[in-house]
């Protein structure tokens, strides 16, 4: 235990941010490990756009924050989308989908 006052401080920070830290990468894995479980259920196709949608916002988000390093977050979402397309399932997330229909009904 610290013994000077700007040491328990730091202390206190160090521990806050720690579970600040592992609840978002936790949120991250779950996410994939939802995707795994619906690809076993079978009903994956369904659930893709959201589940690609959910991991990438929450990856960048611990990005923009410093919890994850850049490359890191984008080899999770690499091979989410990896595993996702080995299942069957489309892979793009609700905002291209918006994007794409947007310029279809432009032309």
């Amino acid at each position: 235990m610290p013994n000077k006052k700007a040491a328990i401080k730091h202390l206190k920070q160090s521990e806050k941010r720690n579970m600040r830290n592992s609840l978002v990468k936790r949120s991250i894995k779950e996410i994939i490990k939802q995707g795994e479980k619906s690809i076993a259920k079978g009903d994956i196709k369904e659930k893709a756009s959201e589940l690609t949608h959910s991991l990438q916002k929450t990856a960048d988000k611990a990005v923009k924050v410093g919890i994850l390093k850049p490359n890191t977050a984008n080899r999770k979402k690499t091979r989410f989308s990896k595993m996702l397309k080995a299942a069957g399932a489309d892979t793009q997330a609700k905002s291209a989908k918006k994007a794409e229909e947007k310029k279809e009904e432009k032309k």
